[in-house]
Parts: C-alpha cells; structure tokens; sequence
C-alpha cells in the first residue's frame, strides 16, 4: 500500500463508502480503486486527484496532503543515480534489495535520516 491508498482508504472509510461507490462517483473503475489502493497502480492524474477531494470536500491542509500524497506515492520508484560517486548507486541498489526486509523502525529511522539531510517535502 501506498502513503496515498492509505489516506484515500481512511477517507473512505471516515465517510463510510464503498470502493465502488467512489469509483463510480469519480469516474474509475472498482478495480481500478482497488488497484490504487493497494499501490498496484502508479500515482493518479492531477484531474483525479481534484474528484476525490471534491468528493470528500476536502480542503486546506487535508487537500495539500491528498495531492502531496498522490504525486508521490508511485510504488515503482527509479533512481537515477548517473553521475553521482560509486558510493550513492552502490546505497540505492542495497537499499532496492533489502527494502522489502526493513522493519518499521529501520524505515522510520531512515525517514529521519534523510529528513536531517533535507529530504524535501
């Protein structure tokens, strides 16, 4: 699952509606919603991305996450890592290997990390 079907499912559910009930009301597919979900499918439109918020009637700061979310919560992430010393193509391949490994607190710790090292956003 993605950071984005995480929120997109608790909006969902806050509100008490079906996935078929969204897709239809916002123009996708069931599966399509599932898939998104799930972090099957890669990150919604800009169009979609305002559906759901004007179907939830989010604004604000709950709509700045939405769209924050959803433009960065591809789940096939690539690294372009050309031009940069041995040492960052060598981190982003281990990192690529063992990510599915990492326990909670390794992510959070290296969420932290980079964040100190002015990961933006």
């Amino acid at each position: 699952m993605t950071p984005f079907g995480q929120m997109l499912r608790e909006l969902r559910k806050r509100k008490g509606v079906t996935q078929k009930d969204l897709a239809a009301a916002i123009g996708v597919t069931p599966a399509y919603l599932s898939a998104l979900e799930h972090g099957k499918r890669g990150s919604p439109t800009f169009e979609l991305l305002q559906r759901i918020a004007g179907y939830f009637n989010v604004i604000w700061d709950e709509a700045e996450e939405l769209f924050r979310l959803g433009q960065t919560s591809h789940p096939k992430v690539m690294l372009d890592t050309a031009g940069l010393p041995a040492a960052y193509t060598a981190l982003a391949n281990d990192l690529a290997r063992a990510i599915r490994t990492l326990s909670p607190d390794v992510i959070e710790e290296l969420h932290i990390i980079l964040k100190k090292g002015r990961l933006p956003g």
